[in-house]
């Protein structure tokens, strides 16, 4: 069995929308090899990394930045997770007032030293949340747990 871990931060409920989206897509019933724990980046700590097989991450873009909570969240794990990982696949999902491009920029190069591999593109969801970046984050999160659990990641 492998451990897909989805970690996010939610403040105005859009990113909430879009981690509800990646966990359907994760836990569908085409999955079933695949145990998915779905934490906020509050709750979420170093077990929750040395757990996994693969992560989703997502936050809102605040100030043209990653917001303070998933900030928080890796200021608390880097160190105690240093070198105890193997690289394990990672994707991103963004909700995004403006064009998301700074809260992805500074995830990726975050994410480079754990070491996170991404396999997906992101998903940036640009405005009010629609049904169709709803269903790619569904979309997402089947496909990283497909990939997680055919070997592929």
């Amino acid at each position: 069995m492998k451990h897909l871990l989805i970690v996010y931060h939610t403040k105005t409920g859009n990113t909430g929308r879009l981690a509800d989206a990646v966990w359907r897509g994760a836990t569908s019933d085409v999955v079933s090899g695949v145990t998915v724990r779905l934490r906020t980046a509050r709750e979420a700590g170093p077990t929750d990394l040395l757990w996994a097989n693969g992560v989703l991450l997502g936050t809102p873009e605040n100030f043209g930045y990653m917001s303070g909570a998933m900030k928080d969240f890796f200021d608390r794990t880097f160190y105690e997770v240093e070198g105890k990982l193997q690289p394990l696949p990672c994707a991103l999902f963004i909700s995004a007032g403006n064009d998301g491009s700074g809260a992805l920029s500074s995830i990726r190069r975050i994410v480079k030293g754990y070491p996170l591999q991404e396999v997906q593109e992101p998903v940036i969801a640009r405005g009010r949340v629609s049904e169709a970046d709803l269903r790619r984050c569904e979309e997402l999160g089947m496909a990283l747990a497909v990939g997680l659990e055919a070997g592929i990641f």
